[in-house]
């Protein structure tokens, strides 16, 4: 029995319910879309970069220089400053420049950014990703809170544009 709407003289229309199933798809659907399409789009945000060739990097003699290169047969070569070391030697060579540091400045509590040294990290072009890892470990392993990489900008050509 079809329900119907209207008075007496009108002319009856009968009345009947909205089917929202396919509707509730459709909203799914485009939740769905919107979840995957939302990440894309803030990925792809134009920005732009300074226009940085290189910073100057200032040396300080209580800073620890590693020069990270591939070794025969896949292995790793570390060398603190000419002197190859392995992976223990490093953590205890670190631990020690640490200590002896502290010692220096009178005790933890004078430690401080300015005085804190730093591991510069040159890692050769064709250094495996692990060897260079490896150092960085190590070194925080160590007490080193910062860690850096030292690069090489290409030559100039001729002018230098900043």
């Amino acid at each position: 029995m079809a329900m119907t709407v209207g008075s007496g003289d009108e002319e009856e229309v009968p009345m009947s319910d909205i089917n929202v199933v396919p509707f509730t798809d459709v909203m799914l659907v485009l939740v769905i879309i919107f979840l995957i399409a939302v990440p894309v789009a803030i990925q792809t945000v134009p920005i732009s970069l300074p226009k940085v060739r290189y910073e100057a990097t200032t040396t300080k003699p209580e800073n620890v220089s590693l020069i990270v290169r591939n070794g025969a047969n896949g292995s790793c070569e570390v060398y603190w400053g000419m002197q190859r070391v392995n992976q223990k030697e490093l953590l205890d060579r670190g631990v020690k420049k640490l200590e002896d540091q502290i010692k220096k400045v009178g005790g933890v509590q004078n430690i401080t950014e300015e005085n804190m040294p730093e591991a510069h990290i040159r890692g050769d072009i064709n250094a495996q990703y692990k060897c260079i890892g490896a150092a960085i470990i190590t070194m925080q392993q160590a007490g080193f809170q910062r860690v850096g990489f030292i690069s090489e900008p290409p030559p100039l050509a001729g002018v230098r544009a900043e």
